[in-house]
C-alpha cells in the first residue's frame, strides 16, 4: 500500500530534532533507518503528518567504553553493533544478537535506537538489552533522563518515551566474562523469532529475557530467581513462561510458544554455564 501524505524535514542534530518534534506535536515521528516505521505507514497503521529524519545525525552514532558500561549512540547501525571490537570484548551477547537481525541490508540501515524505541516484542535487541540490564537515555525539551530497560516497555509498541522525547543513548553494563547465549527459533533464517531467548550467567547472577512471548519484551525473573536459589538449569528452565503472556498467531499456539520457551531457555542456560 501507499502511505498517507506527510511532510518531511531533516534534522542536523539531536537538539534540532527535538525542537522539530516539539513544533509539530504528537503527529510527528522520528525516521532513522525506517525499517519499523515505514511498513506501518504503508499498512496505514501509522499515519504521521510529519517525518523528522534523524538518519544523518552523526553525533548519535558511536560505541564507547564508559568504564563500567558501554555507551552506544541511538543511531548506531545494527551492523556496527555486530562488528564492534569493543562490544565483542565487553558485551559479546549484544554483538552476537545483532547478527540475527534481518538480513545484511537491514543491518546496514536499521539502528539500535530505532528498534528499541519501536518497542516491538518480536524484535531481538530490545529483549537482549533488557536481559543485560541496560539503561536508556532520552532527551526532550525539559532535559535528559535515564530509564531502566525494566521500566521502558509498557505495552505493545508502547514505551516510556514521551511524544516530544528522543532516545539518544543505550548504556549496557559490561558482562565481566559471564557466559552467554542467544537462541532464536524461526521458520526461515531472516524471519521474526517465533520465540527467542537472550541469557547470561556469571558470578552468582543471571539475566534471561524472551522475544515474542508477550506484548512487550519479557524479563524472565522467575528463572533467574530459581537459579539464585540453587535450582538446576533444567528446573529453572521450566519457569521460562512464568512471567510471560504468550499469544497465539499463524506461526504458533500459546502452548507451542510456552514449550519452545522452556526448551530454548534450557539450551541458553546450558550454553551460558560452560
Amino acid at each position: 500500500m501507499i502511505p498517507a501524505a506527510f511532510d518531511y524535514v531533516r534534522a542536523g542534530s539531536a537538539a534540532e530534532a527535538i525542537s522539530l518534534i516539539g513544533q509539530h506535536g504528537d503527529e510527528a515521528k522520528f525516521l532513522a533507518g525506517g525499517h519499523s516505521l515505514l511498513p506501518l505507514m504503508k499498512l496505514r497503521l501509522a499515519s504521521p503528518s510529519v517525518l523528522v529524519d534523524i538518519g544523518r545525525v552523526s553525533d548519535l552514532n558511536y560505541i564507547r567504553d564508559a568504564g563500567d558500561h558501554i555507551a552506544i549512540g541511538a543511531l548506531t547501525r545494527h551492523m556496527d553493533v555486530e562488528t564492534s571490537a569493543v562490544l565483542k570484548e565487553h558485551v559479546p551477547l549484544l554483538a552476537h544478537a545483532a547478527g540475527y537481525v534481518g538480513d545484511p541490508q537491514v543491518r546496514h540501515r536499521g539502528t539500535l535506537g530505532g528498534t528499541i524505541a519501536h518497542a516491538d516484542p518480536a524484535s531481538d535487541l530490545p529483549a537482549t538489552t533488557l536481559a543485560l540490564g541496560a539503561t536508556y537515555v532520552v532527551q526532550g525539551p525539559n532535559g535528559t533522563r535515564e530509564i531502566a530497560a525494566t521500566d521502558f516497555y509498557q505495552g505493545f509498541l508502547e514505551s516510556a518515551l514521551e511524544p516530544d522525547e528522543m532516545l539518544t543513548e543505550i548504556r549496557v553494563p559490561k558482562m565481566g566474562g559471564a557466559g552467554w547465549s542467544f537462541q532464536k527459533f524461526n521458520r526461515r533464517a531472516q524471519d521474526w523469532a517465533i520465540v527467542g531467548v537472550a541469557a547470561w550467567r556469571g558470578n552468582g547472577s543471571s539475566g534471561v529475557a524472551l522475544v515474542n512471548m508477550g506484548s512487550t519484551p519479557i524479563l524472565a525473573g522467575s528463572v533467574s530467581a530459581a537459579l539464585a536459589g540453587g535450582a538446576s538449569v533444567a528446573d529453572a528452565a521450566q519457569l521460562a513462561a512464568a512471567d510471560a503472556e504468550p499469544q497465539a498467531d499463524l506461526n504458533a499456539s500459546t502452548e507451542y510458544r510456552t514449550h519452545l520457551a522452556k526448551v530454548l531457555v534450557r539450551r541458553a542456560l546450558d550454553e551460558a554455564s560452560h
